[in-house]
């Protein structure tokens, strides 16, 4: 079963480091209630985490989740020691606290660019972190710490991203000016090759051949113009004749 988790992890992992550039040290934020699971359930999490991300971490929580689990008195005791040995992170709500659930959704930015993993056994805060894309879900099944499979809204954002539809319009409208200047923008409407007609056959090729040795007719002009020619050079030639007789 560890090694079952283990690949499952290690393909969540890769899920985040290939679509959203998850890199080490991966930072892990943690809230009172993750604290507290860890130890009922004595659970190591600077030993045991960075093993089973497979990378080196950086566990930190917020001064809310702190001022939460000291409200809460000797009950949660224990689990603020723990906290207290994470890194601070500084949030927004310094002069006025609020709830650890609700400081840790705020660190979620919009798109998650510090690239946090949040570790948590609140349920209200689980959905709310699914909704978001790009955030990592950590949290603890009895003995075991558990790396939740990416949620819905990650798998959406990813296929639309890869579908080409988060590009912005001014983006969109830059590249096709950015096309146009370098003469690479195709026509809208591609020119159509016409068609070559089948045609009838070529006359010349329709006429009768001429036999060997057939002498082509000749018209009756021809014949006329011929037998004048001859006329008049009989005519021609009889003339010197009658003019020797005479002399």
């Amino acid at each position: 079963m560890k090694i079952t988790r283990q690949k499952h992890a290690k393909k969540h992992i890769s899920f985040y480091k290939y679509n959203f550039r998850f890199r080490e040290p991966f930072q892990v934020l943690l809230d009172g209630t993750f604290c507290q699971a860890a130890l009922r359930n004595k659970i190591q999490i600077r030993e045991q985490l960075p093993g089973y991300l497979a990378g080196a971490t950086q566990l930190c929580t917020t001064r809310c989740v702190l001022k939460e689990l000291e409200s809460l008195g000797k009950e949660l005791y224990g689990a603020k020691l723990i906290a207290q040995r994470f890194q601070v992170r500084n949030c927004s709500h310094f002069k006025d606290p609020v709830s650890g659930s609700a400081c840790l959704l705020s660190m979620l930015e919009e798109g998650n660019p510090h690239h946090y993993f949040i570790a948590t056994q609140d349920q209200d805060l689980g959905k709310k972190v699914k909704k978001r894309a790009g955030v990592p879900l950590l949290f603890i099944i009895q003995n075991t710490m558990v790396l939740d499979k990416p949620s819905a809204k990650s798998v959406e954002f990813v296929q639309a991203m890869q579908a080409s539809q988060l590009v912005p319009e001014h983006q969109k409208q830059s590249i096709v000016h950015l096309k146009e200047e370098q003469g690479l923008r195709k026509d809208s409407e591609p020119k159509r090759r016409k068609r070559k007609r089948t045609g009838g056959p070529n006359p010349l090729s329709c006429l009768k051949k001429k036999k060997k040795g057939q002498v082509a007719p000749v018209s009756s002009a021809a014949k006329k113009k011929r037998k004048r020619k001859r006329n008049q050079g009989q005519l021609e030639a009889a003339q010197p004749v009658q003019q020797c007789v005479e002399a």
